[in-house]
């Protein structure tokens, strides 16, 4: 069972999460907060699978619940909820270890996939996600941290690192470059190491800085 925490300060939003998630035979919502204040204490007692948290918040913002949680050393697999007008926050949340991101008006089969996704340890990001990041990365800058300057891509790493920006698995992308599972995370260990950055999120950003996708 995937325990769950959510985060969202909307009741009818959070209700509407939870009794969602009580369809899953195989997640669990274990408790909720409805902002970041209540957020910390929530997380840090029930020591949750996965949370799911709002990027918009009074007293916290989901990226400074994420920023304070990192510092104490108690940040858990995080999914951000967010709408189209959140491109700064997504941002922060990436920098600060969001593993994904969805929008609020996700289907019940997408957000299932995407919390077993974060519960196994992948990260995710979508594209209609990943056209508002792209702004957001343009006006703040070159803030993602990486090597200087970072290593050329293959032909085929480059081929990899733009279906991960599609959000494909890398079960889709071997399906789709007619190739292994195990190979795509052959690729996608050198992408990592080449661009100087720890997780698919950060090297889809660091990609669209350099022109890569």
């Amino acid at each position: 069972m995937i325990r769950v925490v959510i985060v969202e300060d909307e009741t009818l939003v959070r209700r509407g999460i939870r009794g969602l998630l009580g369809l899953l035979d195989d997640i669990e919502a274990i408790a909720e907060a409805a902002d970041g204040e209540e957020a910390m204490g929530v997380i840090q007692r029930e020591k949750p699978d996965v949370v799911l948290m709002d990027v918009r918040m009074p007293k916290r913002s989901g990226p400074e619940v994420l920023e304070a949680l990192r510092s104490a050393g108690d940040l858990p697999p995080v999914i951000l909820l967010t709408t189209f007008d959140d491109d700064e926050a997504l941002l922060r949340g990436i920098r600060a270890g969001a593993r994904g991101f969805l929008l609020k008006d996700v289907s019940l089969e997408r957000l299932a996939e995407a919390i077993r996704q974060i519960a196994a340890g992948e990260t995710l990001i979508r594209p209609a996600v990943t056209e508002r990041v792209v702004r957001a990365a343009s006006t703040l800058g070159k803030q993602i941290e990486a090597l200087d300057p970072p290593d050329q891509l293959t032909r085929r790493e480059t081929e990899v690192l733009r279906m991960m920006a599609g959000g494909y698995s890398n079960r889709e992308i071997g399906e789709a470059l007619g190739t292994t599972e195990g190979t795509i995370k052959s690729h996608i260990s050198s992408i990592l190491s080449k661009m100087g950055v720890r997780d698919r999120i950060r090297a889809v950003l660091k990609g669209i800085e350099r022109g890569d996708i």
